[in-house]
Formats: structure tokens, C-alpha cells, sequence
């Protein structure tokens, strides 16, 4: 099985959380890993920056999703639990939990918008609302895409 997106990740995983009350990045990927029946293969392949699992950056990003549309909380370091509004969204029963879900929260939608630090009257595409993509994984992406030759033989 190839190694899921972390959008694919964000079910399970708030699943999970409500299951455990609070847990930590590192149990949440071996529960995932298991779950998903990763290989050991899948679930050392690094990031082309060779730098992290993953499968450990994916969850982190849904992880790091969930909180920022108010579903996660982090009440210490490297702790996280469900929030009131975490196990409302499992009530509903929703068959996934993506960017467009989570659009539905202010936080989420504010946490997404563009910074408005420079005065260019240019935006900036989000692409994470339309990619399986991390942010990190798109960002590399496009480093290599750079690291390219300007032309072909």
C-alpha cells in the first residue's frame, strides 16, 4: 500500500485521539502505520530532503490541520488531545476529513489565508487546498523542479 496522504491521515487520526484522550506524534504514527498496513519500507522512506520520515511528516501536517481548524488542542509539549468541537465533527459521522471540511471553521480559513505583510497587490494561490501534498513535500517539489537544466538534449 503506498503511503497516505495527509489528508487521508485526518480521520483516523482525530479517530484515534478521541480513542486515547491525549497522545503523542510518535503513537499516533505507529497506530497509523499499523492501520494502514505500511511496509517497513514505506515506513522508513524519507522525504527527498532526506531529513524525516514520510509517513512522521504526513501526520504531522494533518495533525497540525486539525488543530488549527480547532479540533486538536495542545495542552503541553508534544501532547496533543480532541477538543469539544473535535468530538462534535465525529458525531456527524463524516465519511473523511479534508481541507474543504475544514474550511467550514474561521480558524482554519484565517490559518490558510495569504500573509498580508507586503503591500504587493499580488496573491499568493493556496495549493495545499487542492493538493495531497504537504506543504513541505510541495516545497521540495519545486526546489528539484529549480534544480532542473534550462534545457534538453
Amino acid at each position: 500500500m503506498a503511503i497516505p496522504d495527509y489528508q487521508t491521515l485526518m480521520l483516523p487520526l482525530l479517530k484515534f485521539i478521541a480513542e486515547k484522550n491525549k497522545t503523542t506524534l510518535k503513537e499516533s504514527v505507529d497506530h497509523l502505520t499499523a492501520m494502514f498496513k505500511l511496509t517497513p519500507e514505506e515506513r522508513s522512506t524519507l522525504l527527498p530532503s532526506g531529513n524525516q520520515e514520510i509517513i512522521v511528516n504526513r501526520t504531522g501536517w494533518a495533525r497540525t490541520y486539525l488543530k488549527k481548524a480547532g479540533l486538536l488542542s495542545s495542552p503541553q509539549r508534544g501532547v496533543f488531545e480532541i477538543t469539544e468541537r473535535g468530538k462534535e465533527l465525529l458525531k456527524e459521522n463524516p465519511p473523511a476529513i479534508n481541507v474543504k471540511l475544514l474550511k467550514r471553521y474561521p480558524e482554519f480559513v484565517e490559518f490558510q489565508r495569504p500573509s498580508s505583510d507586503d503591500d504587493s497587490s499580488e496573491t499568493t494561490p493556496s495549493t495545499t487546498s487542492t493538493s495531497d501534498r504537504t506543504p513541505e513535500e510541495l516545497l521540495l517539489g519545486s526546489v528539484q523542479e529549480l534544480n532542473l537544466p534550462y534545457w534538453t538534449t
